[in-house]
């Protein structure tokens, strides 16, 4: 058995965000009561707590709206299969791909987590893969034979690329009042490899599918709203400089600035999802014809498939539909005092310097998601947070230790719909506290605020968070 072994540094307190907490340093101007408001979606907002919290439309949408949000969730949901099928709507899987639905990772519109054990059934994890030297606009270079992400599963007759195994070191620590805790450090290991060594320079990056809701109300906000809060060169001194990755954005055929993943390197929906067609499923559109085929994978291409393309863009419509009108869970419990306690504590630390709590969405082709005061927490820039989480692999203009600024709507709900608390790019904290301790770089005096809380303040910031 061949293995390629991915290691961090073991690193205690120069940690990083990947896509789970709260930001950067000292400084804001915002009150507790601008972050405490029930509706954090504005008008889309769904007063929901349940199971199924995450997978209900914007309560704005027109009836008509409404019916096409049930369609495209069909699409989201079911199964695709092989080609030739009776099903033909909804053939041509693979030939290699990591998941059989946009719901095999994205579960009941939630979030994934790295598998429990060997041959975890579970779909949340992935591994992006490229090699030094980006290509022309700035994409990650493919890796020779492997492409640009780990292909674990095959129809019948192909070969999967290879599988992933996840090991974790303990990293212990204490707060300054005593009280002890334990990070997880993980160690990737890829093994059974169906084409020969990966390189030795390959650059690989975890990655745990985030939850999608109010993924629309993020699009609709305005471009000069997320510049003016760029500070590249850090001009005003504060320890924090989020940039904008500005990306190539096929359907729009223009460069834009990037908004989805966790480096920010998706620029439109549209885009992120046919890319996640292609990539993680096998499904060519318009916008992605080619099959997911490197040219040595000789039975990969010869592979029957479900048309040209697979989803066509009528299909794509109403998904992408789905996808921008998913509505964002209420806040909740706004009037408690130690809610309000814990907003306090989160300016103090200067957790919203870089978790924005609120922003007013521009014009919208759907006016569902137009001029809605909404409260994502992010500021959707990406922020050096160091060399803990770094996974040194570039994209676009985002170096290896950049992430983008992750919203915080719906954290509390999470393990009511996904069952864990699982947080991070690639899910190795295991709840809120851990995710804060990771933070690094640029939040490395919000995450020395949090050690310094006493048990009392920290209790109240985590239910603070739990409450969005």
């Amino acid at each position: 058995m061949w293995t390629h072994r991915i290691r961090y540094p073991l690193t205690l307190f120069v940690v990083c965000l990947a896509f789970m907490l709260i930001g950067c340093t000292t400084g804001t101007d915002e009150s507790v009561e601008a972050l405490l408001n029930e509706k954090l979606g504005g008008d889309t907002t769904a007063f929901v707590t349940n199971r199924n919290a995450f997978s209900h439309s914007a309560r704005n949408l027109t009836r008509e709206q409404r019916r096409t949000f049930e369609v495209g969730d069909s699409f989201f949901e079911q199964n695709w299969v092989s080609a030739p099928a009776s099903t033909g709507a909804r053939d041509g899987l693979g030939p290699t791909f990591n998941a059989q639905s946009c719901s095999s990772c994205h579960v009941l519109d939630g979030r994934g987590k790295p598998p429990a054990y060997d041959g975890d059934p579970e779909r949340g994890l992935l591994l992006r893969l490229s090699v030094p030297n980006h290509q022309e606009g700035g994409k990650p270079k493919a890796v020779p034979i492997y492409g640009f992400q780990l292909q674990d599963r095959a129809l019948n007759g192909v070969e999967p690329e290879g599988q992933v195994e996840v090991r974790y070191v303990e990293v212990r620590g204490e707060f300054t009042d005593g009280e002890r805790y334990g990070l997880l450090q993980p160690q990737y290991v890829i093994k059974d490899l169906a084409f020969g060594d990966l390189p030795a320079d390959v650059m690989v990056s975890p990655r745990v599918a985030p939850a999608i809701i109010g993924m629309g109300l993020l699009e609709a906000i305005e471009t000069t709203d997320i510049l003016a809060l760029a500070d590249p060169d850090d001009t005003d001194g504060d320890g924090i400089s989020g940039r904008v990755n500005m990306v190539w954005d096929h359907h729009q055929q223009r460069m834009v600035i990037g908004r989805f993943g966790w480096k920010a390197n998706v620029g439109s929906l549209m885009q992120q999802s046919m890319d996640a067609f292609i990539e993680d499923i096998g499904i060519t559109s318009e916008l992605r014809p080619a099959e997911n085929c490197p040219e040595s994978q000789i039975r990969c291409s010869a592979s029957p498939h479900g048309g040209t393309p697979e989803i066509p863009p009528e299909r794509a419509d109403k998904l992408l539909l789905y996808v921008r009108t998913l509505a964002v869970p209420a806040m909740r419990d706004i009037n408690d005092p130690l809610i309000q306690d814990g907003a306090a504590q989160f300016i103090d630390a200067g957790c919203a310097s870089c978790h924005v709590p609120t922003f007013e969405t521009g014009e919208s082709d759907l006016e569902a998601l137009a001029h809605q005061t909404i409260h994502p927490f992010t500021d959707l820039l990406l922020h050096d947070m160091g060399a803990g989480l770094a996974d040194n692999r570039p994209d676009q203009s985002a170096t290896g230790s950049e992430w983008r600024t992750p919203p915080l709507w719906g954290l509390g709900l999470l393990e009511v719909v996904n069952g864990h608390t699982q947080l991070l790019h690639d899910g190795r904290a295991r709840n809120i506290t851990e995710a804060i301790l990771w933070h690094g770089g640029e939040a490395s005096e919000s995450r020395d605020a949090f050690l310094g809380m006493s048990k009392e303040e920290r209790d109240a910031l985590i239910a603070f968070l739990r409450s969005l």
